[in-house]
């Protein structure tokens, strides 16, 4: 990757949480970083995302080469490993059980980057004013969308939009998606929790990446139009910039 990347990330428990089950990490030495929401309730949603960075952290602690087919063997890696530490951990604590995240990792090669995602965490990319995103949820909504029996009015209220169809830690056998793709000068790369998405639309989201502001000053932005919108649930936002 020939583009220097600088960052701001931000995460807020919201207004009706008690403790934030999310997490984030960003290591631009060891080229990686990540996004986990966790699920289970009580402080087991928290163990899984935290197990989730840990194990990311781990994957790349010795990884100096950045070609592609690696990192992306590293990306692969760490969930497969991830995935594995938080059903021994379901195993060893079964008031625990049922534990799992959400997790977006991107790490950076030298052909750009390489994106694993499971889950209803989001990734976009924001170049030339346009907003795309580049993960689909894995959700029962999603699915209903993408079967016709819902209009995308309709998913945003839907009360079956947060069970999610895909986890860390829910199968034996992880099932993942992975996207690759180069990076240009001025690029934006949001990754995030549903605690934005859920109540933020990409319009907005939009608008918060094309203003004149520094890094801080949208992550800030994208915050607090969630917190605003009620802030039902753990908002964690990280902002990338290729320069």
């Amino acid at each position: 990757m020939k583009n220097s990347i600088l960052y701001s990330a931000r995460s807020e428990v919201g207004l009706r949480r008690l403790n934030n089950e999310d997490v984030y990490r960003v290591d631009l030495e060891r080229g990686y970083c990540l996004v986990a929401d966790g699920m289970g309730g009580e402080a087991a949603g928290e163990v899984a995302s935290s197990l989730f960075a840990g194990t990311a952290s781990t994957v790349f602690q010795h990884a100096p080469s950045r070609n592609e087919d690696q990192v992306m063997m590293r990306v692969q890696e760490t969930y497969r490993l991830a995935n594995q530490r938080v059903r021994e951990h379901a195993i060893k604590n079964p008031d625990h059980r049922g534990l799992g995240c959400t997790a977006e990792l991107m790490a950076f090669s030298d052909q750009g980057f390489v994106l694993g995602h499971i889950g209803d965490s989001r990734s976009y990319r924001f170049r030339n004013r346009a907003l795309k995103q580049l993960t689909l949820d894995h959700s029962l909504v999603q699915k209903q969308l993408d079967s016709g029996l819902i209009a995308p009015g309709e998913a945003r209220l839907h009360p079956l939009r947060n069970v999610i169809t895909r986890a860390v830690g829910i199968e034996d056998e992880i099932s993942l998606d992975l996207i690759r793709g180069p990076i240009y000068r001025d690029d934006l790369f949001l990754m995030c929790s549903d605690g934005l998405t859920d109540l933020v639309d990409d319009e907005l989201i939009a608008a918060a990446l094309s203003a004149d502001a520094p890094l801080d000053g949208k992550v800030a932005s994208l915050i607090d139009t969630a917190l605003k919108a009620g802030g039902s649930d753990n908002i964690t936002v990280v902002l990338l910039a290729a320069c």
